[in-house]
């Protein structure tokens, strides 16, 4: 192994940088076992580290690691027909990620991030505040708007999980269902990625996969803390967790 390369970014940060890092891994393990927009805190932390776009080559390999760990846990809690409804949009949205791709600079990537977190907070808020006993959104431009929304932001930034939340409340699943439901929806998305990532935008490489070896051990402690907030928290609390950590992503976004 190449230890030059393995500790290439260790030696670059600056103390607050190396724990920022550190803390973002553990956002990952929680959201892909606990909290799903907890992975969205991370987003401008990276961003601001690594990059906007280059940021996403460095993440994409952690994410996949913690989906597997999230799919192995949850394996039998998926709701297979939502996400068969958002698979084929999802896929449309990594098409409209690769177009806008060509004609917005670097910078224009963080912004286009936070326009997704923010309008789904804002239909989030918008079906919260619906009656409880409102039908269920089961028309197909719901799945579609969510679908392709959820495509474009995981391409362009690792920024879907407050987008699916948003998605996975409006349908009312119970915690287990809406963990186990956003763990192999994830899962697939991200693997499926993998190829665009590396041979379209060049952004994994050795280097970041080393690097990503280093943070294996906090991914797991995040994925054992998100474990235990499902465990131990009511759904109505688990629903305002949700809540609060995609406002909390949206606003360090923008700071």
């Amino acid at each position: 192994m190449n230890l030059e390369a393995f500790s290439a970014y260790w030696g670059a940060f600056a103390p607050w940088q190396a724990a920022a890092v550190i803390f973002s891994g553990i956002c990952i393990g929680v959201s892909k076992t606990g909290v799903n927009g907890a992975s969205a805190i991370m987003v401008p932390i990276l961003a601001l580290i690594f990059g906007a776009k280059e940021s996403t080559g460095v993440v994409l390999p952690l994410l996949c690691f913690a989906d597997l760990v999230a799919v192995i846990y949850y394996r039998r809690a998926a709701e297979w027909k939502y996400i068969a409804r958002l698979l084929p949009w999802a896929l449309a949205g990594f098409g409209l990620a690769l177009l806008v791709d060509r004609m917005v600079p670097a910078r224009g990537f963080k912004v286009l991030i936070g326009v997704c977190i923010f309008a789904g907070l804002a239909v989030m808020f918008w079906n919260d505040r619906r009656a409880k006993d409102a039908a269920v959104p089961s028309a197909w431009w719901f799945s579609a708007a969510f679908g392709i929304m959820g495509g474009f932001s995981t391409m362009i930034g690792n920024a879907a999980g407050p987008v699916m939340s948003v998605f996975l409340l409006s349908v009312r699943l119970k915690k287990t269902s809406f963990v186990g439901t956003a763990a192999w929806f994830f899962m697939i998305v991200n693997y499926l990625k993998i190829p665009l990532q590396h041979f379209v935008w060049h952004n994994i490489t050795i280097k970041g996969l080393l690097f990503d070896l280093t943070l294996i051990p906090v991914i797991l402690i995040g994925t054992a803390l998100g474990v235990l907030i499902v465990k131990n928290v009511s759904e109505s609390r688990y629903r305002a967790i949700v809540y609060i950590m995609t406002i909390v992503s949206a606003a360090l976004l923008f700071l």
